[in-house]
């Protein structure tokens, strides 16, 4: 059985990111964020060249699966939705309905998980986007496919 892990840059500093994939013997990270850049100095560390720089330092693989990243037009509902909840994006707690019916119907339900899987084969993979919680992202969303599809085990990695 294959399994697959989720984790988001919020909560992590650079050294305790790092931990958590090795703690969770994680081989190969797929980046699904459509920017691979986070503002501000706190996660400078997140950024797409430093981040792989580290991945490499620490002996792990690094992906971008843009295809599987939100169109900009999703992630403008979403904020929109994190603003009638008065929730900004690093404090989400849950995806918007629509945003979720939409990103399943225009990505996900289109995206070719099955070469996904066959690259993963049987090295321990993790979904990577910004959002500490899961349930706050779409990578959840993906992960959950997995497990319907494919039979993955499904484990959120979190900070602290």
């Amino acid at each position: 059985m294959s399994s697959i892990a989720t984790i988001g840059v919020y909560g992590f500093d650079r050294d305790s990111f790092l931990q958590a994939l090795t703690d969770a013997d994680i081989g190969l990270l797929l980046d699904v964020r459509q920017r691979r850049g986070v503002r501000g100095s706190q996660y400078a560390w997140a950024n797409a060249r430093r981040l792989q720089a580290a991945l490499a330092d620490a002996g792990i693989g690094y992906t971008h699966l843009k295809e599987l990243a939100p169109t900009t037009e999703l992630r403008q509902l979403q904020y929109r939705e994190d603003e009638r909840l008065g929730e900004g994006k690093r404090a989400r707690t849950v995806l918007a309905p629509e945003y979720a019916r939409r990103y399943t119907e225009e990505i996900l339900d289109r995206a070719d998980l099955g070469s996904v899987v066959q690259w993963i084969g049987k090295s321990s993979a993790a979904l990577l986007c910004v959002e500490r919680d899961p349930e706050a992202c779409h990578r959840s969303l993906i992960a959950a496919r997995l497990r319907r599809d494919w039979d993955f085990t499904v484990e959120h990695l979190r900070p602290g």
